[in-house]
């Protein structure tokens, strides 16, 4: 009996104290829970920025979607986007506009440049001025529209007569030396003034003597068709500057293969009219001497034609020099603009 008792009472005290031991373990587990769960979110949690918020590009959103269909890594390359790329085309393309109008406004300065550069060439050579530019304030010179230069080699004779025949017709036909000083404007009135004439031959008329000896110059060879020695060729033209008639011209033309040439081509020419029934004209304007000779004509209101040296057949040192002599022997900047034919 009394064992029994025992028995039971040691029982409900095992009882009591495993209920109470259960309840602790469950108190002292969830305890443990909560104060891991506390320490985790303090240790691993970062603070978010305060006034920023994180937004998804449109890249990432791209790729989230294609992570989410289930696309491998070489469809997510090949449908990235790189606007990158895009911008870089876009400032290259940028970069040659830029350079294209920088190089287009460096040719027009210089071609600004260049128009400035050839006035002031003009205004210092003293050419031609226009009538609206002397009338303004300005003294700026009025420039030719174009200056034509036609270079033919010595052989290509053909090529030169087949330009000149692009000239045809005219009233007259003259020739000059390429180191004489001509005034235009007055060779263009001389020659209005003979216009109505059909056969006229004009020129400063000479008769200088033939010369026989070898070796000098203007030499003869034939000056025996010319008489006794000592004697004078027939008159003729100078060779430096003479005009010929439309008609006289055409009569060279047509019988040039039967008329003969002698050493010297203003001879040749005389004798081409001598037997002819042509009207010679000698004017002495057409052969002034250089300064001081056509200077003092040209004050006197008598303007020549065409200065040179006789001693050197035209002007001595004639690339030096001429333009010195039409400084002081030209007949006016305007005399072109305003003459009369």
């Amino acid at each position: 009996m009394s064992f029994k008792l025992r028995t039971e009472q040691q029982y409900s005290a095992s009882n009591k104290s495993s209920a109470v031991s259960q309840k602790w373990t469950l108190f002292l587990c969830l305890a443990c829970f909560c104060g891991g769960m506390l320490f985790t979110n303090r240790l691993w949690s970062l603070p978010e920025p305060k006034g920023l918020t994180r937004t998804t590009t449109a890249i990432e959103a791209e790729k989230l979607k294609l992570i989410s269909e289930g696309c491998g890594s070489i469809a997510l390359h090949q449908k990235e986007v790189l606007p990158d790329s895009k911008d870089i085309d876009g400032e290259v393309h940028k970069t040659h506009n830029a350079i294209h109008t920088l190089d287009k406004t460096i040719s027009s300065l210089e071609m600004e440049l260049a128009a400035a550069k050839a006035t002031q060439e003009s205004i210092l050579s003293g050419s031609p001025q226009s009538e609206d530019s002397k009338k303004s304030s300005s003294s700026r010179k009025r420039k030719y529209l174009m200056v034509v230069g036609i270079n033919t080699a010595f052989s290509s004779r053909k090529r030169r007569d087949s330009v000149r025949a692009t000239w045809m017709p005219t009233d007259f036909y003259v020739k000059v030396d390429d180191d004489v000083h001509v005034n235009i404007a007055t060779l263009g009135e001389t020659l209005v003034r003979h216009r109505k004439k059909p056969r006229v031959y004009i020129g400063c008329m000479k008769s200088g003597p033939v010369l026989n000896q070898k070796g000098v110059r203007y030499h003869e060879p034939e000056y025996w068709k010319f008489g006794e020695a000592g004697n004078k060729y027939f008159r003729h033209a100078t060779g430096q500057l003479y005009a010929i008639s439309h008609d006289l011209a055409s009569y060279i033309s047509v019988n040039q293969h039967v008329l003969h040439k002698f050493a010297n081509e203003d001879v040749s020419l005389g004798s081409w009219f001598i037997g002819l029934d042509v009207d010679h004209i000698d004017d002495r304007r057409l052969c002034c001497g250089t300064p001081p000779d056509c200077e003092w004509k040209a004050q006197a209101g008598n303007i020549c034609i065409a200065s040179f040296d006789w001693t050197c057949s035209g002007i001595c040192r004639s690339a030096d020099r001429i333009k010195e002599v039409h400084r002081r022997c030209g007949e006016g900047a305007n005399a072109v603009w305003t003459a009369k034919f």
